[in-house]
């Protein structure tokens, strides 16, 4: 019988022997002792009832009058530890005799880890369903910019010199815009990624105005931008959404009000720095610092913060993936994040990131001049988006161009069939009854010279990876300047596209 009682004893799962009539505790196993905190000698004085609620004793009495060890009255349970901390706990309960008298044989799981992990997919699938609407509001609103953006281009061209004024600020309203529908595609990972060199104090300037309006009155928000800063590379919405995460965290941390402050500055990381802050390498490095006077963290939760879904707001206010969305950005840019924080002193989050040059050494080449102008080619248009389609071939008729218009697939096809010469075939790529890769590929058969120019409210990463479009393949992404249609426009008839290799994509 010593055989028995030693493996009943070394069960990793908290197990007791209970008698079912008063439920008195006849043995207890040391799992048990050490998870809930009670001593064996305290058990075998206790009544299982002593550390459960009355609610769950008349589950387990209701499961156990019945014998019945696979009720749904013994999931969902919770018991009391010895200080006082709940745990959520299913039991798994077997019947027996013991000296004659009918006992229970539980064994108590449990089931806190689990619960987090639920917890976290069920997050995890909020996000995901959350992020493929946000995806799809932005593609549609994309196509809405596009009408927006390119008919008022149009204006500036016809209108007086005092009314240019008022036409250029609709013009930067719809590039805001623009750059709002990108932080959503950025939200449901749908965004490409655009790394270029950036300007920090540019980008911290630019948005102060959004971030005032952001924390609220109670906070005062300052900032200290070092002169001569150096330029980084990186994706410029993704280093938005870094400075817009830790800007968040720190107005959540000042409930009653308090001070901002942003900073940058030039940082040389040497060795001995680099040994101290894991994932930090020797050489030059920009930094971000967002420092506030709210009410700080201790050392538990300074080691999870970074952790996915862990958060310390109340339920329902925070994800848990602001910190850790803010370092996966920055590691992935090559850089590197550093939090100091203590209980009533506030905190501070400095985000390094690799300095690649000087601030003045930045040029914008998608502003270069050339000829963009077309000299009567001819270019069949398929966009089933009205609006969008009168723009589009608007503008690419008074740049020279002889356009053929489709709203559709079919209609594009039936105007291929009868057309006596086509040198451009442009298309949205997501359409109803018939994708653009599909339209491209037939007019493609019958003629093999025809340059092709995809466009779309997506991306190619995104198109890309749901198996849409091939790798090589780039989209003229929407909403598209005219300057910026018209170039790739121009480019696309000069440089000609890669082979399509007869590949056909489901509708779309």
């Amino acid at each position: 019988m010593k055989a028995p009682a030693n493996l009943f004893l070394q069960v990793p799962e908290p197990v007791w022997l209970v008698r079912q009539r008063d439920l008195r505790i006849i043995d207890v196993n040391l799992s048990a002792t050490e998870r809930f905190g009670f001593s064996r000698e305290r058990f075998l004085a206790m009544k299982f009832s002593d550390f459960h609620s009355e609610q769950n004793i008349q589950r387990l009495l209701q499961a156990a009058s019945a014998k019945d060890s696979l009720s749904a009255e013994l999931r969902g349970w919770n018991a009391r530890t010895a200080d006082g901390h709940t745990l959520d706990t299913d039991l798994s309960v077997r019947f027996l005799k013991h000296d004659g008298e009918d006992a229970l044989l539980i064994c108590e799981l449990d089931m806190s880890a689990r619960k987090i992990l639920e917890e976290r997919l069920r997050q995890a699938g909020k996000m995901e369903a959350i992020g493929m609407l946000a995806g799809g509001i932005a593609h549609d609103f994309n196509n809405l910019l596009t009408i927006i953006s390119g008919y008022t281009q149009l204006l500036l061209s016809s209108v007086s010199a005092a009314e240019r004024v008022s036409v250029e600020q609709v013009l930067k309203a719809s590039e805001r815009a623009a750059e709002l529908t990108g932080q959503l595609l950025t939200f449901s990972r749908r965004q490409e990624m655009q790394p270029k060199r950036l300007d920090v104090n540019g980008i911290v300037s630019g948005m102060s105005t959004m971030l005032r309006r952001l924390i609220g009155e109670h906070i005062e928000l300052q900032l200290s931008l070092a002169p001569g800063l150096g330029a980084i590379h990186a994706d410029p919405g993704q280093i938005d959404q870094v400075i817009m995460n830790l800007v968040v965290n720190a107005r959540d941390a000042m409930a009653n009000g308090g001070k901002l402050l942003i900073e940058t500055s030039n940082v040389v990381v040497d060795q001995d720095q680099a040994d101290r802050q894991p994932g930090l390498r020797p050489g030059l490095y920009v930094t971000i610092a967002v420092n506030d006077t709210g009410s700080g963290m201790d050392r538990e939760t300074r080691e999870r913060a970074f952790d996915p879904f862990f958060t310390t707001k109340e339920k329902g206010r925070g994800t848990g993936l602001g910190l850790s969305t803010v370092s996966g950005i920055v590691k992935q840019a090559g850089g590197n994040v550093s939090l100091f924080s203590e209980p009533g002193r506030g905190t501070s989050v400095r985000v390094f990131l690799p300095m690649v040059g000087e601030v003045a050494l930045i040029q914008n080449t998608d502003t270069q001049v050339f000829d963009d102008r077309g000299s009567g080619e001819v270019i069949l248009l398929v966009e089933d988006e009205e609006a969008v389609r009168r723009l589009v071939r608007a503008t690419l008729e008074r740049r020279g161009y002889h356009v053929l218009v489709a709203s559709d697939g079919p209609e594009a096809l039936q105007i291929e069939r009868q057309a006596e010469h086509i040198d451009l075939v442009l298309t949205d790529l997501v359409m109803p009854q018939m994708s653009g890769m599909e339209v491209a590929r037939r007019v493609r058969e019958s003629r093999p010279g025809t340059r092709v120019l995809f466009m779309s409210g997506y991306t190619d990463r995104s198109l890309q990876e749901t198996g849409q479009l091939p790798d090589e393949i780039e989209v003229l992404q929407k909403p598209f300047t005219s300057a910026v249609l018209a170039a790739r426009v121009r480019r696309a008839l000069e440089n000609g596209w890669p082979d399509l290799q007869s590949r056909s994509t489901s509708n779309s």
